[in-house]
């Protein structure tokens, strides 16, 4: 038995294996939830009360744009989530890696939440910005006639974007983005493992693999506290992406300008604006990617680390 677990010590999860499950997972939530981002983008965006909720914003989007509209942005969408989740995954578990105690091979809590809120930063200025603006840009246009758009398409709003605002344009928003992700992040890996520890006794690395539905009612708790700590950093950060530095003068100057300026314009409650559609996006996403990713990493462990029967 002691051999067994020096043996469980020294073999870890691979850090390609940790991004190919997250990327994977990404590719199955973006294709699941995109309707309810675009729904959460439009009411953040809405500051003249067009949409009354959820159920009237979609509807009249099918309504007046078809139902394909519902998925305006995929593309750059799952492209984003693919990347981000192969990102925050590896970058992670690097960061656990070097946080761990040498001697015992243990991480701190303090050490998690470090590791989390370090992948959120790095995913946040290398991936998750520049995508959003695209995105955001691609889902505020109303309308159902292409060639009537300003924007034709992700890669013709991010040449658009660079032409008229320069680089920059494209890292719109990113201060209030690399607080909201490295915030969620610290509080996601966090709050995961410790789920599955309460609820299945399931430790990272002992060869036991969870249920897809354990994976996701953990996922699914982990993936609640984040969008109510986070939720002004997310509204900002939308509004911050939205203005084109084209127009002329910017209504938002930055993140505490944003912040103040909706609070003094609409209320303290502005600031959780999409929280709703946010929590309907948020947490059943991290119950889908982390059902996919944990399978994947279940089959790697039993099959190369604890050479279990399948």
């Amino acid at each position: 038995m002691a051999e067994k677990s020096q043996h469980q010590n020294h073999k870890t999860i691979p850090l390609y294996m940790k991004a190919i499950s997250g990327s994977l997972g990404g590719i199955v939530e973006a294709s699941c939830l995109q309707p309810i981002d675009v729904i959460k983008t439009r009411l953040q965006l809405d500051r003249s009360g067009n949409y009354k909720g959820i159920i009237h914003c979609g509807s009249t989007i099918v309504q007046n744009e078809g139902v394909r509209a519902l998925w305006k942005g995929l593309t750059p969408f799952a492209t984003h989530l693919t990347l981000k989740y192969a990102l925050r995954m590896g970058s992670n578990a690097v960061l656990q890696s070097a946080f761990k105690d040498s001697e015992t091979g243990k991480l701190s809590p303090q050490g998690r939440l470090l590791s989390g809120f370090g992948a959120g930063v790095l995913e946040a200025l290398i991936i998750v910005t520049p995508f959003e603006v695209v995105k955001i840009r691609l889902q505020q246009q109303r309308g159902l006639k292409p060639e009537l758009m300003k924007y034709k398409g992700p890669i013709h709003c991010a040449r658009t974007v660079i032409r008229e605002e320069g680089l920059r344009g494209l890292w719109a928003g990113a201060t209030p983005t690399v607080m909201r992700n490295g915030t969620n992040q610290a509080a996601m890996f966090t709050a995961k493992n410790a789920f599955d520890v309460i609820l299945w006794k399931k430790h990272e690395g002992d060869g036991k693999v969870l249920q897809p539905w354990q994976s996701m009612i953990s996922g699914f708790l982990a993936g609640t506290a984040g969008p109510v700590c986070t939720g002004p950093f997310d509204v900002v950060k939308t509004r911050l992406m939205a203005q084109s530095r084209s127009g002329g003068e910017l209504k938002y100057k930055g993140m505490f300008h944003a912040i103040s300026t909706i609070y003094a314009e609409e209320g303290l409650l502005a600031l959780w604006k999409g929280l709703l559609p946010r929590l309907m996006r948020i947490p059943p996403g991290q119950a889908i990617m982390w059902a996919v990713a944990d399978q994947v990493i279940g089959f790697y462990e039993r099959t190369y680390m604890h050479n279990a029967p399948l």
